[in-house]
């Protein structure tokens, strides 16, 4: 396993100019040793650019790759020693599971027991034991897959192990499982885990750190549950949570939070005077009888029973907002009139689309 330092940026065109000139924009950061993690964004934000860099089948048109400290910006895949399962399966049809399994220790000259003990290994914690002997030919495209993942998995010595999206041809049902499974395999070997998804779900369930992109740019890099509760960026809180963050502009004067004219109530910390927005996940905004204090009035346009919780969606101030209740809540009536209570702990404040600390 590696420590990945990445300082770079990378243009597809020569002699870029502007931010959109960029597939990847300046960025700086680190992947430590062992750890897992996973690179989530819309399509076309960089995310595979980004990983392609770093097994080095792309090398940045600006600065450095470095593997423990090592300039490994211009080496190969082979000597920067990764592992890399792509979105489709990449297998040998003639061989069995097992020689599937084996191929890449079979190519550094491994002894034969460190084979069959190391694909023992991954085929059992893959589900793959009884097939071991079953030629690829036969088997299911999300089957190979596995054995795509097996392969990757399968050399303990990686640097690290590269994942683009390679649950896209997996059934819906079975993902949940693999996804259980890798994260169990990360905690047993131990290895440098990178996975590329725009499925925040996989995200959030596999890593322990997850960065998230867009246009190219870093946008934040953390660990789930502070991506949920602290966005950096209104992006970020748009693009993770099922529905996303509320965003509602606000105005503070004399530490009042007022919206389009109307006060809200004390800010309840210092903030900076002036248009600022303010974000509420759906989860902690509570509904209140109408008129409560400290409550923004709100007339209810719509209730969806999900099952596990009651999606409320609100028009306030000429805005829409969302709110997730509890499924045994007692549902309001559309075109009620009711009090958002947007005041809680958890509410966010954000100027120029940045998190106020």
């Amino acid at each position: 396993m590696a420590r990945i330092e990445l300082d770079l940026a990378h243009a597809y065109k020569p002699q870029p100019k502007t931010d959109s000139d960029y597939a990847l924009l300046p960025l700086s950061m680190t992947f430590e040793d062992g750890g897992a993690y996973a690179l989530l964004g819309p399509s076309g934000c960089g995310k595979t650019t980004l990983l392609n860099i770093m097994s080095g089948l792309l090398v940045p048109s600006q600065g450095t790759v470095r593997f423990d400290g090592r300039d490994m910006t211009r080496a190969t895949p082979q000597q920067r020693n990764i592992a890399q399962v792509f979105q489709f399966p990449v297998i040998y049809d003639t061989m069995t599971v097992a020689e599937n399994l084996a191929f890449p220790l079979k190519n550094r000259k491994v002894p034969a027991a460190t084979i069959r003990q190391r694909v023992g290994q991954i085929a059992e914690m893959l589900g793959m034991s009884h097939q071991l002997d079953q030629r690829a030919a036969g088997l299911s495209a999300d089957q190979k897959q596995k054995i795509s993942l097996g392969r990757g998995l399968v050399r303990p010595d990686v640097s690290a192990v590269l994942f683009d999206e390679p649950l896209t041809v997996i059934d819906p049902h079975l993902k949940w499982q693999l996804r259980r499974k890798l994260k169990q395999i990360h905690h047993e070997l131990k290895l440098t885990l990178i996975y590329v998804t725009h499925d925040q779900v996989e995200a959030l369930t596999f890593a322990d750190q997850v960065v998230v992109m867009s246009r190219g740019r870093v946008m934040q890099l953390g660990a789930p549950d502070t991506l949920f509760e602290r966005p950096a960026h209104t992006f970020v809180g748009h693009f993770i949570g099922s529905p996303g963050m509320n965003f509602l502009p606000v105005t503070v004067e004399a530490g009042e939070l007022r919206v389009d004219g109307r006060r809200l109530g004390p800010a309840g910390r210092e903030l900076p005077a002036g248009a600022l927005r303010l974000g509420i996940r759906p989860e902690y905004l509570r509904l209140q009888p109408a008129g409560e204090p400290g409550t923004l009035p709100a007339t209810v346009r719509q209730v969806q029973d999900i099952g596990t919780y009651l999606l409320v969606t609100l028009e306030a101030a000429g805005h829409t907002l969302k709110a997730r209740l509890p499924a045994e809540a007692e549902a309001p009536a559309v075109g009620a009139q009711v009090g958002a209570q947007l005041l809680v702990e958890h509410t966010c404040y954000y100027r120029n689309e940045e998190l106020i600390a």
